[in-house]
């Protein structure tokens, strides 16, 4: 059975999720459901997948939905792929699991 902390890793003070990213969406939405083949949290954002516009959209929607800084989310790899790896610095996993199963039924 897929788990959602299947997608999150990390210690105390990080958290790393693996992300699902359709660019180009009708509108901007994180998390907007869980991918059990990818073991990735599902993100859509509406900016075109150029230019880096679609990474710099999915940085604020990460931000905003964990409540950190912008600064604090970073994209360790995927920048040219829909499969994406992003680390939020001063978050732990545990609290990243908690946010997103309070978003995602799985």
């Amino acid at each position: 059975m897929p788990l959602l902390e299947d997608a999150v890793s990390g210690s105390d003070d990080h958290a790393v999720i693996t992300l699902d990213v359709s660019a180009g969406s009708k509108k901007d939405s994180f998390p907007s459901g869980y991918n059990p083949w990818r073991s990735a949290v599902e993100c859509h954002v509406s900016a075109p997948a150029v230019g880096g516009k679609a990474n710099k959209a999915i940085i604020g929607l990460v931000a905003e939905a964990f409540g950190v800084q912008k600064s604090a989310v970073h994209i360790l790899s995927g920048a040219t792929s829909t499969v994406k790896r992003v680390e939020i610095t001063g978050l732990s996993r545990l609290r990243a699991i908690t946010v997103l199963k309070g978003c995602i039924s799985v």
